[in-house]
């Protein structure tokens, strides 16, 4: 929301939010003039606004009752996306990397598009810029399904990077999920698509001879070799699918190979942190998805570390209820797996009796073959019993999509 705000005042909107806490983004809103408030107050809002909403605020919220009804974000997405040519990035896994190499790309190409992204773009450090042109030019846009926000989009060229069920208080199945991307893709005139999702008609991606190599990749496409400087054979998939979608622009096609090759990633993306007192070296990462938590140990093992250190903290109850098991088969990969424990977001833990990440450190634990498995249920406590253990050479994973990402920076030494 804080970077759809930015665009909305790039447009010549007075804008103005909230939020419960505290954070950098609030603080990065005020350094461009956005008017934030602390705590949510129908006071907060000004007569006669428009109100958008997240998929994490309640219906009771003060600030949604609070004079004209409050419109849930998609509808603003709907209305920014009239206004350019739209490329939108879907899939359970992968979609905010995408989306953020999409832009780079262009932008290295020289097209100036606009871009909305739920992580920082590095290059930039902005999750939303609105481009050069007001109306017009092109917009890169992370279409989310958690709640089937991705479906308002006025989509030009929708990129379909993998199903999967993921969030599992919003669709009872599978299939359901399958059926939105469907409609996703029915409504774009071009498709980009992952060889085993693609249909007649779509314009299909994967990577060429890849080659994995410590820290990145290389690989075939189209007749250039791409070289990458993020790891993992899922990034290198991840920027098949955005020169792809990149090429349909009429942007030039070595131009957009060349500027791939300085995209040093997305906020919270194998985020590379720093190092601790003792030499480890710490990573951040988003992932929260047992898909994802495997990807994601696989491309640190291609930093080739002495230990590889995994430290997890899962995403609401009703994930890890339905996926703990498999968190803590991906987890049992690492030297060492330390749980957290449930990151609650919008969900409450009474109504998931008997659902911790006590679940995943024990299902890491059946898998791990005697490998160390901690249960470290706080941040502090995690800082507290990981800090004195980690060794030069070790490399630590602090996963998850909550507020795990403050673990991985205390950890490191300003």
């Amino acid at each position: 929301m804080s970077g759809w705000a930015r665009v909305a005042g790039q447009l010549g909107a007075t804008v103005s939010g909230s939020d419960r806490a505290e954070s950098p983004a609030l603080d990065h809103l005020r350094a461009l003039g956005v008017e934030v408030h602390v705590g949510h107050d129908a006071a907060n809002v000004p007569a006669g606004a428009d109100v958008f909403h997240s998929s994490a605020i309640p219906a009771d919220n003060p600030e949604r009752t609070a004079g004209r009804p409050s419109l849930p974000r998609a509808e603003l997405l709907r209305r920014l996306t009239a206004l350019k040519r739209v490329i939108a990035v879907a899939g359970a896994h992968g979609k905010t990397t995408t989306t953020s190499m999409a832009a780079h790309a262009l932008l290295g190409a020289g097209l100036a598009p606009g871009y909305l992204i739920g992580g920082a773009l590095r290059s930039t450090g902005e999750h939303a810029d609105w481009g050069s042109h007001r109306s017009g030019g092109w917009l890169v846009v992370e279409a989310d399904e958690s709640d089937r926000s991705m479906l308002a989009l006025d989509t030009d060229v929708a990129v379909v990077l993998n199903i999967e069920l993921d969030h599992h208080a919003t669709y009872g199945s599978l299939a359901e999920v399958v059926e939105v991307f469907d409609a996703f893709r029915a409504a774009a005139p071009q498709v980009v698509a992952a060889p085993e999702l693609a249909r007649p008609g779509d314009i299909v991606f994967a990577p060429e001879d890849l080659v994995l190599e410590p820290g990145g990749s290389r690989f075939g496409w189209r007749g250039h070799e791409v070289r990458l400087v993020v790891p993992g054979a899922h990034n290198a998939r991840n920027a098949a699918a955005a020169l792809e979608a990149c090429r349909l622009t009429g942007a030039d096609e070595a131009a957009l190979v060349a500027a791939l090759a300085g995209f040093s990633g997305a906020g919270r993306r194998f985020e590379r942190l720093g190092h601790t007192r003792s030499g480890a070296e710490v990573v951040d990462d988003y992932a929260h998805h047992p898909t994802e938590v495997a990807a994601t140990i696989a491309a640190a093992r291609s930093l080739r570390p002495r230990r590889l250190v995994a430290c997890f903290q899962p995403h609401l109850f009703s994930r890890t209820r339905e996926l703990y098991r498999e968190f803590g088969a991906a987890l049992a990969a690492a030297d060492v797996a330390c749980v957290l424990d449930v990151y609650p977001a919008r969900e409450r833990a009474e109504d998931f009796p008997g659902v911790s990440g006590l679940l995943v450190a024990e299902a890491a634990a059946d898998a791990a073959d005697g490998r160390e498995v901690l249960w470290l249920p706080t941040l502090a406590e995690a800082e507290r019993v990981l800090g004195p253990r980690l060794r030069e050479g070790d490399l630590v994973l602090v996963m998850g999509a909550g507020d795990v990402d403050a673990l991985g920076r205390a950890l490191v030494v300003a």
